[in-house]
């Protein structure tokens, strides 16, 4: 174990010497009040440590000591349904422990010791096992089943196993392994800074469904994807968040908040508990972890947060769970990351922030994935990441949006402009963009209707081509269009606001199944084509957009999904009788 004196404290920053024998991203404790920090640099004996709490009061020649091991967070039992902050402390411990104002050097373990937790064994004496094997399970909530598994670089020969009551700590099973005994436990623990190993990494030829509309159909993410959610203040990331969390195919979220707001924070730590999950009826926390990392909290521990997300999100994964990890923000971590290379005196890149911000963004992104996990009976599990970014004034051109477009495949592009208008979700059809199209196509054709892919594909032409024609009414005014061109543009009125606007608080608009999002594309793009038929024979266009059948489509939205096909088929009926009445005779 290393010890060593402060030399120099600059905010976050401690600068310590006599720290020749300890490594890179140990973990130390600094100072009387033993606060916890994590080494960054190392020159000579000379070592700069990022303390993850407040440092006000330390001075030269205070002690430090290390640990000897990185950052690492305990994975087991008792993962579900908690509040941790940055570093893996239990928030509702430390509040137990100190009151409402977090105190510095608390030491609080991130699972608990006093619970105890029903293990039932699945292996046997004797029985061969190794790495991303499961022991057994423990029931963690009403909806989760936790699987014990053999940590990673462990194998053996099972000696002893048996079911019964256990805390984090009591020992389980005993191996015999190729370097003697080893002893296993309900929880491990691994390195925030490392990725969980796998089996081997599969193709993102799956979508992960969200119900919601704009994403699902123009911009889908795959499972195993990551997605970036760049916006100004007020276009509704965290709304779209939210509604990901609530209703994505996903087993378990894990949700980041770094360095957010602290009323936001509040906000997302009581909505959670209050939100149902759809699928089971219970509350949406008996499936999440979240992670709680406010903008008045000290900046290095923004720094591990995200890191510390995703470490528990694979753990989850390797059970074979699908996960979503929803960051909120990236930007302010990458502000975290700016402030302590800034204090290193480190060569500044691109508008202050550090040279290698791309390779660190990367780093964290491609921990995402669909894999086949370790062990004898694998399992397919998937981690997608949904990153939202805050640029400053909403100017994605600034270097965090571009370093991570230059890593996600999904842009959904938040547009201040349509968020003025009460357009939710403010996703901008026209700069947003999935680069998975390609690779879902198959599954869409398959498991959907065979043209889904080009209904989706007429529903973005109408769209682009309304763009073109609003420059031209600018000009010369609506009355300069042809009809087609009329026509054109009343469909893509119907597309956008009777398909892409979608109410999150609405009981039945907040989710719509895929079934349900080919049917509305039928509905308005029928009406579209059938228009443009009657205008070749000869049919007035002012009556063409003013049909009463109109309404009917717009309100399709709102209709159940037990009665959606029957409403589908009827509307069409209704659409084609209005239709045939608008014709001249002699044109049939």
């Amino acid at each position: 174990m290393s010890k060593g004196i402060i030399k120099k404290v600059a905010g976050p920053l401690v600068i310590a010497e006599g720290m020749r024998d300890a490594n890179m991203f140990d973990v130390v404790r600094v100072g009387e009040q033993r606060l916890i920090g994590e080494i960054i640099e190392i020159h000579g004996d000379r070592a700069s440590i990022q303390v993850y709490e407040e440092t006000s009061g330390l001075g030269p020649g205070t002690a430090v000591e290390s640990t000897g091991a990185p950052l690492s967070v305990e994975l087991g039992p008792g993962l579900i349904g908690s509040m941790f902050d940055g570093i893996q402390r239990p928030l509702d411990e430390i509040r137990r422990i100190a009151g409402n104002n977090l105190e510095r050097g608390v030491e609080v373990a991130a699972l608990r010791r006093d619970k105890k937790w029903k293990f039932y064994a699945e292996k046997k004496a004797g029985e061969e096992v190794q790495p991303g094997d499961v022991l057994g399970t423990v029931q963690e909530t009403e909806i989760v089943v936790q699987k014990i598994m053999v940590p990673p670089g462990v194998c053996g020969t099972v000696r002893n196993i048996e079911s019964g009551e256990f805390t984090v700590d009591d020992t389980v099973a005993v191996l015999d392994g190729p370097n003697g005994e080893v002893k296993l436990t309900l929880a491990q623990k691994w390195p925030v800074r490392v990725g969980r190993p796998y089996a081997r990494k599969l193709a993102p030829d799956m979508p992960l469904v969200t119900g919601q509309r704009v994403i699902d159909t123009l911009f889908p993410i795959a499972k195993g994807g990551v997605a970036a959610v760049p916006g100004p203040f007020g276009s509704g990331k965290t709304v779209v968040q939210h509604q990901l969390a609530k209703w994505a195919e996903a087993d378990i979220v894990v949700y980041i908040g770094c360095g957010e707001r602290g009323n936001e924070m509040t906000d997302v730590l009581n909505e959670f508990p209050e939100l149902v999950d759809p699928k089971t009826g219970k509350s949406l926390m008996e499936r999440t972890v979240l992670i709680a990392n406010t903008s008045d909290m000290p900046v290095a521990a923004r720094e591990a947060s995200i890191y510390t997300g995703i470490t528990i999100a694979e753990y989850f994964r390797d059970m074979g769970y699908s996960v979503a990890l929803m960051a909120d923000s990236t930007s302010r971590w990458a502000e975290a990351l700016r402030e302590m290379s800034g204090r290193l005196e480190e060569m500044p890149g691109e508008e202050g922030y550090p040279a290698y911000l791309g390779s660190r963004l990367a780093q964290f992104y491609e921990r995402a994935g669909r894999v086949m996990s370790l062990g004898s009976s694998q399992r397919e599990g998937a981690l997608s990441v949904i990153g939202a970014v805050s640029p400053p004034g909403g100017d994605i051109s600034e270097p965090v949006s571009q370093a991570t477009l230059r890593i996600v495949k999904v842009f959904w592009g938040l547009d201040s402009a349509l968020a003025y208008k009460r357009h939710f979700p403010a996703i901008n059809w026209l700069n947003s963009y999935s680069l998975y199209l390609d690779s879902l196509e198959p599954w869409f054709n398959q498991n959907v209707e065979g043209d889904w892919m080009a209904l989706r594909t007429e529903l973005m032409r109408l769209l682009q081509e309304e763009a073109e024609l609003e420059e031209i009414v600018k000009l010369v005014g609506m009355d300069a269009l042809s009809a087609p061109d009329r026509l054109k543009l009343e469909a893509a009125r119907s597309i956008r606001e009777d398909f892409l606007h979608q109410n999150a608080f609405h009981e039945t608009d907040t989710y719509t199944p895929l079934f349900k999002q080919y049917l509305m594309m039928k509905v308005i793009l029928g009406y579209y084509d059938l228009c443009c038929d009657a205008l070749k024979q000869g049919a007035d266009a002012e009556a063409l957009v003013a049909l009463p059948v109109r309404e009917r489509i717009g309100r399709f939205k709102y209709v159940e999904k037990e009665n959606v096909r029957e409403e589908f088929e009827e509307i069409m009926k209704q659409l084609h009788t209005e239709i045939g009445n608008l014709q001249p005779k002699e044109g049939y």
